[in-house]
């Protein structure tokens, strides 16, 4: 017997299942939070040299002080990183005017002068991170995902070897602890190191909450329930810019984004752990607690009755099957059938790329005339009916096309805003939230598509490998942005193609469209 079946005798979706969704929610709101929180945590507001004997200039304005100290760029704006060695008066005469000796421009000498007018503080404010230290800036982000990186692999193999319910509740309370010491961070080395192993905590919320929730729903339902948990991801996305607009110094951001978790612990002690797990660990008794559960819930009581001697009848062939299933298994077996290994090497590079353009342009939130607190909330609200369409495709054209054609226009529209002048602001805008829409669609498609593409025994060891590609992309995406100083478009040309070339990939993966999810190793090959 199928558990798929067992499933359907006891409510495949049923109050049971909303229960686990609703709660499952929790954490995946606060994922993004944290996930883009370098958009606000490390933003540098516009700043220029600090310009030293200020009692010299008292019968200057602002503009003028800064005209006479701080050389101006092509474009006519002043630059954030150089200044004058010895004030140039004559240029108060005729300030198109550019000094002829290069010797007297200098890098800044005496710290910067940050716009505190739209943050309090930044880490960028705080320790200086521009210009020369700039690298360290996006090094922070990058930091993160190193560790969300780490932990995909080790919650991966953790939630397949201890259950998902055991990883999931330690990856919060991680989460808290480590994200508070964030928060009180007095050094850039002091916050980098509690920053990147929030990561490895957090990569066990996005590692676990999906399959966990996949695993207690049917066949018909598994659409809706990847795109109900993708919609939350979103709705985070969106509380972001909120926090972040209501909260402008980083230490009490911080806070503000870690503290939800406190309640996604209380509220994880109602969800069960997987009855696909404990049959496939042999915990049958436990497998049958749970079910029974399920059934009462969802109104089964003919069922939830005769479950006892149901269960324990059908006992023997579970575990026989099972059996067959279980033994030792780790990221080396993605790779040693042939179909699977091809699932694994072709899903590795869409993750990739679907991260990697994903983040790429999330952390893109300037250059379309925008507020970068209304770019997130636009950003986050175009997300929503990207899923509603995923919803509709991925049941009509299937999982495959609609997974490489969304990789494949997320390209197209990221090398569109290459060619369209900066002046049209607008225009740049509209394409943007397209591609943005079309890269959150891919992420949708990506986490159901992958969930059904790898067998019970190893799915969380396929999740968890997924997760590893897919936040290399996202740690390498930010250190793309310090390619604009050899081109400026370099780092739009990137994402560009990584995009397109993993949207064509996609096409090797075999299809998903209403077939059961495969339970051994076998059922794949």
């Amino acid at each position: 017997m199928k558990f798929e079946d067992l499933l359907l005798e006891i409510g495949g979706f049923g109050r049971f299942q909303i229960l686990i969704l609703a709660i499952l929610c929790l954490p995946r709101i606060n994922l993004p939070m944290h996930f883009l929180l370098h958009n606000f945590l490390a933003a540098t507001p516009s700043h220029h040299c600090a310009i030293p004997h200020q009692e010299a200039f008292v019968n200057l304005s602002v503009e003028e002080v800064l005209l006479v100290s701080i050389p101006r760029k092509p474009d006519g704006t002043f630059s954030s990183c150089e200044m004058f060695s010895q004030p140039q008066f004559h240029l108060l005469l005729n300030s198109s005017l550019q000094p002829e000796n290069k010797s007297i421009i200098q890098h800044c000498q005496h710290g910067w002068v940050y716009d505190h007018s739209q943050f309090t503080s930044t880490i960028s404010t705080q320790w200086d991170l521009v210009c020369e230290r700039r690298g360290l800036n996006q090094a922070t982000a990058t930091f993160f995902f190193i560790g969300v990186t780490m932990g995909a692999v080790v919650f991966g193999y953790l939630s397949d070897r201890f259950g998902r319910k055991a990883m999931l509740q330690l990856s919060l309370v991680c989460s808290v602890g480590f994200g508070m010491l964030s928060a009180g961070s007095v050094s850039y080395t002091m916050l980098a190191i509690p920053r990147t192993l929030t990561g490895v905590a957090l990569s066990g919320l996005s590692l676990i909450v999906l399959p966990l929730g996949l695993e207690w729903v049917d066949v018909q339902h598994r659409t809706f329930t990847g795109i109900l948990s993708s919609i939350f991801w979103s709705v985070g996305n969106m509380l972001l810019a909120l926090a972040a607009y209501l909260v402008r110094e980083w230490h009490w951001l911080l806070v503000a984004v870690t503290g939800p978790c406190l309640l996604s612990i209380v509220c994880l002690w109602w969800v069960p752990e997987s009855a696909r797990w404990l049959i496939a660990k042999g915990k049958v008794k436990q497998a049958h607690r749970h079910l029974l559960r399920c059934a009462r819930m969802n109104g089964r009581k003919d069922f939830a009755e005769d479950m006892p001697l149901t269960m324990y009848a059908q006992r023997m062939v579970l575990q026989r099957e099972y059996k067959n299933l279980g033994g030792s298994y780790s990221y080396i077996s993605l790779f040693r059938t042939p179909v699977l290994r091809k699932i694994s090497l072709c899903s590795g590079v869409v993750w990739f790329g679907v991260a990697f353009s994903y983040y790429g342009m999330s952390m893109n939130l300037t250059g379309f005339g925008l507020s970068i607190y209304l770019s997130q909330f636009v950003f986050g609200a175009i997300e929503i009916p990207a899923k509603v369409v995923m919803y509709v495709l991925v049941n009509r054209v299937g999982r495959r096309q609609s997974q490489a054609w969304t990789l494949i226009l997320t390209g197209l529209c990221i090398g569109a805003n290459i060619l369209i002048p900066k002046p049209l602001t607008s225009l740049r805008s509209v394409v943007a939230i397209m591609g943005k829409g079309f890269s959150e669609a891919a992420f949708t498609t990506v986490f159901l598509y992958t969930s059904e593409l790898y067998p019970t025994i190893l799915r969380q060891n396929g999740m968890g490998y997924t997760s590893f590609m897919a936040r290399l992309g996202g740690a390498l995406a930010p250190l793309v942005f310090l390619l604009d100083e050899v081109w400026r478009s370099l780092p739009e040309v990137t994402y560009c193609g990584v995009a397109v070339c993993s949207g064509a990939v996609a096409f090797l993966l075999p299809e998903t469209l209403n077939v059961r999810l495969p339970e051994g190793i076998e059922d794949i090959e």
